[in-house]
């Protein structure tokens, strides 16, 4: 078990609950529902994210990813999360905290992306007003960190809005639509009071 850490890595991750909606781990029966929304959005997603690979809405994929979730979570290193509509259980988006630190650092990156639908109708604050306390509380990171681009601005106003912190700009940080671009860091502490 790894330093201050508080789930053991065979514990089931309890579903997260939040005004109007829930989050739970995916499992292979969100297949077909996470890729059809993933394929009716990829327009309204590929700027802001790594360039999908030929086969990433496949079964076969999604399999993959699947292990690789659990596998994140068995050794502590992240958490992944699908965002679901209370009342019919609709595929909205997801949501990770990835590059878990334990020890002196307790960090760990928050990452998420919304259906095109879905967007702009308040479930993704929902979501991440859910998340972020099991992720002090149950995760016990003192740190959560985000980083967006610096044009986005839905993404900038969602952080700014949950109390993240904006701490500067990291150079050439990730590799978005096959660009290896700016992006802003914000980080929210355990002890910033969410809103």
């Amino acid at each position: 078990m790894a330093l201050f850490r508080s789930i053991l890595w065979s514990d089931p991750l309890p579903a997260i609950e939040g005004k109007g909606v829930h989050l739970r781990m995916p499992r292979m029966t969100d297949w077909a529902d996470w890729a059809l929304l993933r394929e009716e959005s990829r327009a309204f997603l590929a700027p802001w994210e790594p360039v999908w690979p030929e086969d990433d809405l496949t079964r076969a994929a999604f399999r993959r990813r699947l292990q690789r979730y659990a596998n994140d979570q068995q050794t502590d290193l992240g958490y992944a999360f699908l965002i679901f509509r209370t009342g019919d259980n609709a595929v909205l988006g997801g949501a990770t905290l990835n590059n878990v630190r334990r020890g002196v650092a307790q960090a760990a990156s928050l990452g998420y992306w919304m259906g095109a639908q879905h967007a702009g109708k308040g479930y993704m604050s929902a979501a991440l007003r859910a998340l972020v306390p099991f992720a002090h509380g149950a995760l016990r990171l003192r740190r959560v960190e985000a980083a967006c681009l610096p044009h986005n601005a839905a993404s900038v106003r969602l952080l700014e809005k949950l109390n993240f912190t904006r701490e500067g700009l990291a150079r050439e940080y990730l590799c978005i639509a096959g660009r290896w671009q700016d992006h802003v860091l914000f980080a929210r502490l355990q002890s910033d009071p969410l809103p």
